[in-house]
């Protein structure tokens, strides 16, 4: 049989469509800018304003409300940005309108006054409402149903996220914390220009996924007139049970940018064998360093658990990742200790919770996001990513309350109260898991490689 060239957006590199790293590019690159951004976020707030590279002079809890209230919105925005998706502009045209908010906020917010720096913030915005929930919608609208490549698709997708992750804070960091933190915002902005050119470049590969849905197509009139089935409402309230342990393990997990990040510059010692002194933002590099090193160990460990017939719903792995992420606050109890002692306290203590928070995070966010594009109904994809995402604010705007909460009950008090407490909740999760299941009708059962039939038109081939 004669063999044909695919059209592009039905192509596959290495198992995947093409148009999977059309967007891992695209959502590394947004990244970048974002963790770069937000390596600096509360460094900058609390830096003095007398020194040659001055900041706002603000207070450790002033810093950590702003965070909090920042990162909050910046999540919260997906709410609209998944419904002018749904209704307006389509998955693919709200991602190109998200990005070209991002370019001019992250380009705003490099330019040196206290008016600047609050606009860049208001048009990042609006910038990651728009793009987060539908680039990561339309990561699962390019695998069929019952694909079971679409998980292993999210946790190549997540390492994009990741390599971004990794080098905005070496990068942006260092130049913000050593030469001008505004020159640190600016190489945030190059990124995300780097991100748009490619997701412009790359709209031959994504010609069918992301598109509006309208009411008069055949597929609109048949998906926007029929109201959700019994099956479908069990699953979303099964979605939204998962949207409160996505929120309780954010509020842990955004320590990071907040509590952590000040604790790594105000009292850890950052000496490096009397060599040089590690800049604070550089720890932020950490996690995603150990997520690119550990992902693939994680998903095999997971792959021959679920092959062994043992437990292996996303909601199980959720539930796990949290007792694991929970756990790593305990090496923040010892380092808070030792610094009770010592005047400071070692960098190691730092670099093992974050080690702890990124197994936990492996195992609980990837599938996170695969679970909902396997529940959500397809009528309100965009709306419910959206809430994932809102999720996600409000766990960063609880994690901005904890960290105020620090400045007066203690350090110590906190980290092991998150230890203690979002441990035994993940337990209590697993012990309710097959009224859950029940909820999920089936949805992550008979997953299966697709069939030489199934995959025709997602292949491709030579002359």
């Amino acid at each position: 049989m004669e063999n044909t060239i695919r059209p592009a957006d039905q192509r596959e590199l290495w198992g995947h469509p093409v148009g999977l790293y059309v967007l891992f590019f695209t959502e590394m690159w947004e990244r970048f800018s974002y963790y770069g951004m937000r390596a600096l976020f509360t460094l900058f707030l609390v830096a003095e304003t007398t020194s040659s590279n001055a900041g706002f002079g603000w207070t450790n809890g002033e810093a950590l409300a702003l965070y909090g209230w920042y990162t909050m919105l910046v999540y919260v925005s997906s709410i609209p940005g998944g419904w002018i998706a749904d209704r307006l502009l389509g998955q693919k045209k709200t991602v190109m309108l998200g990005g070209a908010l991002l370019c001019i906020g992250h380009s705003v917010l490099a330019l040196n006054s206290e008016m600047t720096f609050y606009l860049g913030c208001f048009f990042i915005i609006l910038g990651v409402g728009c793009l987060k929930p539908n680039i990561s919608s339309m990561v699962g609208g390019l695998y069929k149903a019952k694909d079971e490549r679409r998980d292993l698709g999210f946790y190549i997708f997540y390492m994009g996220i990741n390599i971004g992750g990794f080098l905005a804070p070496i990068i942006c960091g260092y130049v913000g914390e050593n030469i001008n933190w505004h020159y640190g915002f600016g190489l945030a902005a190059i990124g995300m220009f780097f991100g748009q050119a490619v997701y412009i470049w790359g709209q031959k590969y994504l010609k069918n996924v992301g598109n509006l849905i309208t009411k008069s197509s055949k597929e609109g009139k048949e998906l926007l007139e029929r109201k959700l089935t019994s099956i479908e409402k069990d699953r979303v309230k099964v979605l939204l049970i998962s949207f409160l342990l996505i929120i309780l393990f954010w509020a842990a997990f955004e320590q990071a940018g907040g509590l952590m990040n000040l604790y790594a510059e105000q009292k850890t010692n950052r000496d490096f064998l009397g060599l040089f002194t590690i800049p604070a933002s550089i720890f932020q590099s950490v996690n995603s360093f150990f997520i690119v090193t550990l992902a693939t160990a994680v998903g095999a460990f997971w792959l021959k658990w679920r092959k062994k017939g043992k437990e292996s719903s996303s909601i199980f792995k959720m539930a796990v990742g949290l007792i694991i992420m929970a756990l790593g606050f305990g090496f923040m109890s010892a380092a808070s200790l030792q610094y009770e002692s010592n005047g400071s306290s070692a960098m190691y203590w730092l670099i093992l919770a974050y080690l702890f928070h990124t197994i936990g995070e492996l195992c609980a966010s990837p599938v996170s996001l695969s679970y909902i594009t396997k529940l959500a109904p397809l009528k309100y994809a965009s709306i419910i990513m959206g809430l994932y995402w809102a999720a996600t604010g409000l766990g960063n705007k609880v994690a901005g309350l904890i960290g105020q909460a620090s400045q007066s009950l203690g350090e110590f008090e906190i980290f092991t109260g998150i230890a203690i407490v979002w441990s035994i909740i993940g337990v209590l999760v697993i012990t309710m898991l097959k009224p859950l299941k029940r909820l999920a009708h089936g949805a992550e059962d008979g997953e299966k490689k697709l069939t030489n039939d199934e995959t025709e038109g997602f292949e491709l081939t030579e002359h």
